[in-house]
């Protein structure tokens, strides 16, 4: 079993214990999904890009840092067992195109943009 696995089943098994899966409807998770990313973009809101490394690299910043992803990967990850997605594999999928449509030859420090 992966690490994302044994986490899915973790969070399963919380929301079990809970009688919460009632309220883990696809739409319901997006939009607390989306919450959680509005919460740890608003860490970052007023820095400075050149100084959110280095500012983020403090102990208690980098803790508040972590525990908003957390709560990211945590709904990211129950999303994609609610709708029986193996997370892991479709990572894979999505990079293995990525090194396809921007060969590193022809994209080395150019970002990518859409057409």
């Amino acid at each position: 079993m992966s690490e994302i696995e044994e986490l899915a089943a973790a969070v399963r098994e919380f929301s079990r214990e809970r009688d919460w899966e009632q309220f883990h409807d696809p739409k319901s998770l997006v939009l607390a999904l989306v919450g959680e990313v509005g919460e740890l973009a608003e860490l970052f809101q007023w820095v400075p890009a050149a100084q959110a490394a280095e500012r983020f690299a403090a102990p208690d910043r980098q803790a508040r840092a972590a525990e908003e992803m957390a709560d990211v990967l945590v709904y990211l990850v129950r999303l994609a067992d609610v709708l029986g997605v193996d997370l892991g594999a479709a990572a894979r999928a999505k990079l293995a195109d990525s090194h396809r449509r921007f060969p590193a030859t022809d994209h080395r420090g150019v970002a990518p943009h859409k057409p």
